[in-house]
């Protein structure tokens, strides 16, 4: 098709799926981020496996060759502004960027928004499942690994003592789903744009990944299963399929007698 003959309908805005009632939407995503907060209390205990649990997951990155979290941790220290920087972003971005992320796909792409509430809730319930069976206290609790918890000694930091913490289960490090959320931030923004800047929204779950390696609140095996418990949830929960809407807003930045395929590729 000439994208000179482009028909009326390409031209239209992209993503046409009727948008689900705001009132539900707003209970499940509310749910969802409940399920979260919740369902980690409910994993709390096994504070001796946890310990052990985390002796094996560092002498396994060990044993792997993986980057010692001492080298990313080094980094923050060299000013008290970065790393104050570091553990902010930790304690504000998670929540808000991702309910913005979800906010935006509703307005204007709800065919991705129900994909990618879709895919955070199916990894979000599997990351609650770990705890259970594999507590793992994260890296700033490890003795001898030369960690030290930045948020406590910087802060701001968003966990009490252990023993005292009813609000957050610290011994449910593995998953990592605030790599996990960045990580479904930047592949939904992807899959649901066109421009050509959009693979710049990688650098929010690299940030991440840097910041909770930093910090010491997770290993890099954390956002290791974290990005396996994504890769599976993707396989399975599809992303909405290309359309000749959207294609043909591609086709209006062509140059005139230029033939675009439109269809339904992906």
């Amino acid at each position: 098709m000439n994208a000179r003959t482009e028909p009326a309908e390409a031209q239209a805005e992209p993503d046409a799926t009727t948008r689900p009632a705001l009132i539900r939407e707003f209970l499940l995503v509310a749910g969802l981020f409940l399920v979260y907060k919740l369902g980690r209390q409910l994993a709390t205990g096994h504070t001796g496996e946890a310990f052990r649990n985390a002796r094996d997951v560092w002498e396994l990155e060990r044993s792997a060759h993986l980057p010692d979290e001492t080298s990313v941790q080094s980094a923050l220290l060299h000013g008290d502004g970065l790393v104050h920087l570091a553990n902010t972003y930790y304690a504000t971005v998670h929540f808000p960027a991702t309910l913005a992320f979800l906010v935006w796909l509703y307005l204007r792409r709800p065919a991705h928004y129900i994909w990618a509430r879709r895919v955070l809730g199916a990894v979000t319930a599997a990351a609650l499942v770990l705890p259970f069976t594999f507590p793992l206290a994260p890296p700033r609790m490890l003795s001898g690994t030369g960690l030290v918890d930045t948020a406590r000694i910087y802060g701001p930091s968003v966990y009490g003592p252990p023993s005292s913490d009813h609000l957050s289960n610290q011994f449910a490090a593995m998953p990592s789903l605030h790599f996990g959320w960045a990580l479904m931030v930047a592949v939904g923004l992807i899959a649901a744009t066109r421009s050509r800047w959009r693979w710049l929204w990688l650098l929010h779950p690299l940030l991440t990944l840097l910041v909770i390696v930093g910090t010491a609140n997770h290993y890099w095996l954390d956002a290791i299963v974290a990005t396996a418990m994504l890769g599976l949830a993707l396989a399975v929960i599809h992303p909405p399929r290309r359309t000749a809407t959207t294609a043909g807003r591609g086709a209006e930045r062509l140059p005139a007698g230029t033939s675009v395929l439109v269809g339904a590729g992906r």
